[in-house]
């Protein structure tokens, strides 16, 4: 990654939203083209695809902010902020993974780098709303 100015790296990463995500909106696009009608954002977890009457939610992770651990590679430069900042962001993962099993939901997480092939996490998805 090339070497930005701190006041243009700050910029970028503040244009970063957790809503309405590129990959989000890949696997939300795919899923509405097969029929299969869902809810954003859905209830207390805020879950980004949900199907409530199935109880299943699903997540997409973006590979940086969830720490995948293919293609993570942490920053170097405030590298206590950042190790923070993805920790809490993996344990909170885990964390609302919990609590809704424990309700009753079925969660599936995806990482964005799983996006190339979305056709194979549409087909995983209709597979488990059909039973």
């Amino acid at each position: 990654m090339k070497k930005l100015p701190n006041q243009a790296r700050s910029r970028i990463m503040a244009a970063i939203h957790s809503k309405n995500t590129k990959p989000e909106m890949t696997v939300r696009k795919a899923l509405w083209s097969k029929g299969l009608r869902y809810r954003i954002h859905y209830g207390k977890e805020k879950i980004d695809i949900a199907f409530p009457s199935r109880k299943l939610a699903i997540f997409i992770d973006g590979c940086f902010w969830h720490a995948c651990p293919l293609h993570f590679r942490a920053p170097r430069n405030n590298v206590s902020y950042w190790r923070t900042k993805i920790e809490r962001n993996v344990k909170r993962d885990a964390d609302q993974n919990d609590r809704l099993k424990m309700i009753g939901w079925q969660v599936l997480r995806f990482w964005e780098h799983e996006l190339g092939n979305v056709e194979t996490i549409v087909s995983e998805i209709q597979t488990l709303l059909q039973r």
